[in-house]
């Protein structure tokens, strides 16, 4: 079997080297267009994680690598004088000189070709080998080449990067804020080897533009460094080598081979810097290669199929924890006014992977002291004295709105049961909500309920449009005041032109038969589904008809006895229907502007909150983002809370997309989170959570990190109504049980259930 690596970097260099010893009648060349002692950057950074997996795949490179590297456990985060420190996170640096020394020597020990100074122009020569391997880096020139194949999109991102060198030790990987007069600068730091670190300085691009430095004049970049951080480096000096301001590219593509052509490492994907090293990444991807191929013998097309489905849900993963790393760092001005302890510990955890319990397991008096000062602060919030022994996790801490205090901030999220007839909840709703408060839940939403009997999703939706659904609610909430220390809200809605369809489980979105259907209204005459009714456009009577519904529905609420109120303006129902532009197409006042779209939105909500008693909360769901091209972005989701805060809105509760059947959602664990910390932080209103949260640790990183003040969980909840007090038994913490139940108090689980992660279920 004849092999080509085009690029002689790490992943080039290992590929071949598990190749030619997996079978050494392999013929092996790599080419490689710079000279052997040519690199660019100074460290590269292996977790104990990679090095287990260096280890099994050649024990020689790990072993060469183990003699050589720096270790260490700690991260230091030094923020506005102080250094927090987190321990047991297990680095592994080494130059990257270093390690190409490693991997050419090993290859000329295996019997791998080494072609150095060579360039290929002629691709398709390459392709006489049985398989061609394109390792050629960031700007692939075999990608472009083959690009209607492969389907690359670059992503340029928008900060500042540069990548220098220093004789400065550093005994943790090290982070920095510093500001001057330009903005805030930020320095990823980690020793590599004895007596040499790596040191990167980011800057969001008008900070970067207004200090006046040129992209490729190092020196002055050097000078610029070594002054801004002469405290830091005490003394010592930073080293270039290439050391250019760039923009840090994401790579992806839509496949990763085209006929006997392959693409790996940064070729193929790449991951921001700030969750570990593009070269692990493509060591891993050179294991991997491997493997399929060895499993696959005399099939190449085969092997490449299996490589490809095997590695990119993992790049994937990693490329959406890179996303929202790359994110914070774009955004850290958002943070700078949080206390210490919370801002080392949103950093830490701001992948999204690295988790309250992950740092828990790592360093617990690290956890602790953030615990602590958790506690201190919704103590203060709330009124409501927080025992220390034992210290209550975030998630166990009360939280206070107007006059409400919910006792912990775990919430069932509205889910629409469709089992009500004439909007009238039953025995179902009883047991559904009322399980999930004596489940241990803080808050429960009733699902959606409607204004109007036409303002309905289905027949079997519920309602607040008659006067006896009062006294059906209200058997309802008091049940959980009695019964439990949860509060109770109910999410007022109106379906708009998602409105007269079949049962979820008899067609989801299907429309009724005429005979059984009702008239829909909305912003513009646009129907959900191309077999969907047409709705009419809303007229002013018609706007003034709902208004009186939703009043009218408001003071049911009351009557029924619910805590919190809230007014769902998200998922492409009525009043999201006025918001998004993809669905709101008027040209009169109602229509054009964000200001004239959210004016309808807006005389429903100051409606609602003239007649809600003034010391209950009212709260918005709104979404984020469309996921569709001319939609709402996550920026008009922080304009629209800005608006919904002026007007007195309690609490913004985050969902995203539902506006439009054909959306392109970017689904993934936490996927909605980083909207609610957004739109926390740039508009300092409290935030509800919801989207694919499904485990303690992660509602505890959530909050403890200050993404939002109340988690909702959905499927959670469906799955096991007594999520919360599982997650406390999970945690060992003692939340108390009802009477009825008490004699749970002293049972012990005899299952081997894991109820902080129910994402496979």
């Amino acid at each position: 079997m004849k092999i080509n690596v085009l690029g002689g970097g790490p992943a080039g260099l290992y590929a071949g080297i598990l190749l030619k010893r997996s079978d050494p009648t392999r013929e092996i060349t790599v080419y490689e267009r710079n000279r052997a002692d040519d690199t660019f950057g100074f460290g590269v950074v292996f977790s104990d994680a990679t090095m287990a997996e260096l280890e099994y795949a050649d024990p020689e490179v790990y072993a060469s690598i183990t003699e050589a590297f720096a270790h260490w456990d700690d991260i230091d985060v030094h923020y506005k004088g102080r250094v927090l420190t987190s321990g047991g996170h297990g680095f592994a640096g080494l130059s990257r000189q270093g390690l190409l020394e490693i991997l050419q020597a090993r290859a000329r020990e295996v019997g791998v070709g080494l072609s150095f100074e060579t360039e290929i122009e002629d691709f398709e020569a390459l392709r006489d080998a049985d398989l061609v391997l394109a390792a050629d880096g960031v700007n692939s020139a075999v990608r472009e080449h083959y690009k209607d194949s492969f389907g690359p999109a670059l992503d340029f991102r928008p900060n500042r990067f540069v990548w220098m060198g220093t004789t400065r030790p550093f005994d943790a990987f090290t982070f920095y804020l510093k500001e001057n007069e330009h903005g805030l600068w930020r320095v990823h730091a980690y020793q590599y080897e004895k007596g040499h670190a790596t040191f990167i300085v980011e800057a969001r691009d008008e900070t970067w533009n207004a200090s006046g430095l040129a992209e490729t004049d190092e020196d002055a970049t050097i000078a610029f460094c070594e002054e801004l951080f002469a405290d830091e480096l005490q003394g010592h000096p930073l080293l270039k080598n290439r050391s250019h301001w760039r923009r840090f590219p994401t790579v992806r593509n839509d496949c990763w081979s085209h006929e006997n052509v392959v693409l790996l490492g940064d070729a193929a994907h790449t991951a921001h810097f700030s969750v570990g090293s593009g070269t692990r990444i493509a060591m891993l991807d050179a294991i991997s290669l491997s493997e399929a191929i060895d499993a696959h013998p005399g099939d190449i097309p085969g092997a490449l199929t299996a490589y490809e489905e095997e590695r990119r849900p993992q790049v994937e993963s990693l490329q959406r924890a890179a996303q929202a790393s790359l994110q914070w760092f774009e955004d850290t001005e958002r943070y700078m006014d949080l206390d210490p302890e919370q801002f080392a510990f949103t950093l830490l955890t701001r992948s999204l992977r690295i988790t309250h319990e992950n740092l828990r397991v790592r360093d617990a008096g690290f956890v602790e002291t953030v615990d602590t000062w958790y506690a201190g602060q919704a103590q203060e919030q709330s009124g409501v004295t927080v025992a220390t022994s034992p210290l209550p996790p975030p998630m166990f801490t009360a939280f206070k709105i107007r006059d409400l205090v919910i006792p912990n901030r775990v919430a069932v999220s509205p889910m629409c049961q469709y089992g009500a007839e004439d909007g009238m909840p039953d025995e179902w709703h009883l047991v559904h909500l009322g399980s999930r408060a004596v489940g241990g839940a803080g808050l429960v939403i009733a699902e959606m309920t409607d204004v109007s009997r036409d303002g309905r999703i289905s027949p079997g939706c519920t309602g607040l449009y008659k006067p006896e659904h009062a006294a059906g609610w209200r058997r309802i909430t008091d049940f959980v005041h009695a019964n439990s220390g949860a509060k109770i809200g109910v999410q007022l809605g109106h379906a708009g032109r998602k409105g007269s369809t079949k049962l979820i489980w008899e067609g989801d979105s299907d429309p009724l038969p005429d005979e059984n259907a009702w008239e829909l209204i909305s912003a513009s005459p646009i129907p959900w589904k191309t077999d969907s009714q047409t709705p009419r456009e809303m007229s002013r009577a018609d706007m003034d008809g709902a208004l009186e519904d939703y009043v009218q529905a408001t003071h049911i609420a009351e009557e029924a006895g619910f805590d919190l109120l809230e007014v769902h303006m998200a998922h492409g129902y009525l009043l999201a229907s006025f918001i998004s532009p993809l669905t709101n197409t008027r040209t009169d006042e109602y229509g054009g502007s964000l200001e004239n779209r959210m004016r309808f939105p807006l005389e429903v909500f100051d409606a609602v909150r003239a007649v809600w008693p003034q010391g209950k909360p009212l709260s918005v769901r709104i979404s984020a983002v469309d996921w569709k091209p001319g939609g709402m972005g996550p920026e008009d989701a922080v304009e629209v809370s800005r608006i919904l805060k002026a007007h007195d809105c309690d609490i913004v509760d985050v969902s995203a997309g539902q506006t439009v059947p054909d959306q392109e959602p970017v689904y993934g664990r936490l996927f909605q989170t980083p909207f609610s910390d957004r739109i926390r932080h740039e508009v300092g209103i409290s935030t509800m959570a919801v989207g694919n949260i499904s485990s303690y640790m992660d509602v505890n990183t959530i909050l403890a990190a200050g993404r939002a003040d109340i988690c909702l969980l959905a499927r959670a909840h469906l799955f096991d109504p007594y999520w919360a007090r599982h997650a406390a038994y999970t945690m060992g913490y003692p939340l108390e049980w009802p009477d009825q139940y008490k004699s749970v108090q002293d049972y012990t689980a005899r299952f081997a259930f894991d109820f902080g992660d129910l994402e496979a279920y």
